[in-house]
């Protein structure tokens, strides 16, 4: 099945779903159900999340977990996380737990300059466009005052304004390279509107001063942010690690021949850092930020140096094991979804009201943890003994088992190796 429609923005919510339901979905009473029942009974709270998005016919649920134990820089955290995967609260929970007892996470924030770009064309003369340039930045700031005026209160605002000649890349190319501060604002409006008028201003001076025109071709903030630097990390003595009967030393230097795989082959190393993202997009959703940024941020420093490579790294010196990552964060604790929706507020109480820079460490300590526990599992016992083990109750819901089924079958995979067919046999058994 399949229309078009003309409007469709204009109906009503109740109208979206009449459409939807009738021109899309083959059980249209079932469809309408599920639809509808996951409005919020709270009809004030509904029309919050209904203006979040365009066109909305329903809300979309994703469990919000809890991994507590988290101590960092000698604060102990519980860290909210949303996300649907099996065993990602469950892993960064036991990896807490295993670094409490061995000193803790390490945290520190690097830098947190933002960019933004006004992209533009010029064919004609570089000494000239450099001598404009040099001339109309002061105004260029100047210009944004009425923008900037309030973060510039907090500390924040402009840093500089480069010019960059890109034409090697690609003819008559050109930009305006812009660095920010932005405090406890992930900023990405104020960055936007600050843009606008450097465009703005830039090409209305231009005609003064230039005999060839100025072509705007857009004006945006990049979500690439290498100078918005978070490092986190862990270190032990390598005795200190002996774990399931494996010594401290065979642990170490195994979990390090792991992570020296991930840093020089790509295959591994999209997985490998798939892994951290487990845990620094949690986290992030759970917070209200902006989790595809950060993951096109992150995922590009991962390929700075021209390969693909591993986030985290990990070294044996003077028999003392240390495990740690640098990674860029852009986020944000006020501003954005942070002051409207209710659970991100609540996910933010529980974190002690953080500063950006404060989130950023969580962020990156919840990345590292989800990074080490997935290791561990892989270099010892396998990832699947664990993994399946939490996705065994989603196996079960897939077959609708009930309370009584779900008590037996648990019991069984207690000293059994879950795989999706010998559960299958389980229910079948049961059910016989």
């Amino acid at each position: 099945m399949s229309a078009t429609i003309s409007g469709f923005s204009k109906l009503s919510k109740s109208q979206k779903i009449d459409w939807i339901v009738s021109h899309y979905l083959s059980n249209s009473e079932t469809a309408k159900q599920t639809i509808t029942q996951y409005f919020n009974v709270d009809s004030k709270l509904q029309q919050l999340h209904d203006e979040f998005i365009e066109n909305t016919i329903s809300n979309y649920y994703l469990p919000l977990g809890i991994a507590p134990n988290f101590e960092i820089n000698g604060n102990v955290y519980a860290i909210p996380m949303a996300i649907e995967e099996s065993s990602v609260v469950a892993a960064a929970s036991n990896a807490a737990k295993f670094w409490m007892q061995r000193g803790g996470f390490k945290a520190e924030v690097i830098s947190t300059t933002k960019v933004g770009q006004v992209h533009f064309m010029f064919n004609g003369n570089v000494k000239d466009l450099e001598a404009y340039f040099n001339t109309i930045k002061p105004k260029l700031i100047t210009d944004t005052k009425v923008i900037t005026a309030n973060m510039e209160k907090r500390g924040g605002g402009i840093l500089d304004i480069e010019l960059r000649n890109k034409t090697k890349d690609l003819n008559n190319y050109y930009q305006l390279h812009a660095t920010f501060e932005t405090l406890d604002a992930m900023g990405a409006n104020f960055i936007n509107s600050c843009l606008e008028q450097f465009a703005k201003t830039f090409k209305a001076e231009a005609e003064k001063y230039l005999n060839a025109p100025i072509e705007i071709v857009m004006s945006i903030l990049s979500n690439y942010v290498p100078d918005c630097l978070v490092r986190a990390q862990v270190s032990c003595k390598v005795e200190d690690l002996t774990h399931k009967g494996i010594s401290g030393k065979a642990f170490a230097e195994k979990f390090v021949r792991a992570v020296n795989i991930a840093e020089i082959e790509p295959y591994r190393a999209v997985t490998h850092n798939k892994g951290i993202m487990n845990g620094i997009d949690a986290v992030v959703l759970a917070t209200g930020n902006d989790f595809r940024a950060v993951e096109a941020g992150i995922h590009a420093y991962a390929v700075k140096n021209g390969k693909y490579s591993s986030l985290t790294h990990a070294k044996i010196e003077n028999g003392i094991f240390t495990f740690w990552m640098e990674i860029p964060l852009a986020l944000g604790t006020v501003g954005g979804l942070t002051g409207l929706h209710p659970l991100v507020k609540v996910a933010l109480d529980i974190l002690g009201k953080p500063t950006a820079k404060e989130l950023m460490q969580i962020v990156a300590v919840a990345g590292l943890a989800q990074n080490f526990a997935a290791l561990r599992s892989l270099t010892t016992t396998g990832i699947q003994e664990g993994h399946m083990k939490m996705h065994l109750m989603n196996i079960l819901n897939q077959f609708n088992a009930s309370k009584e089924e779900k008590e037996s079958i648990v019991n069984y995979f207690k000293t059994n190796t879950v795989t999706h067919s010998a559960v299958v046999s389980e229910i079948e058994k049961l059910r016989q």
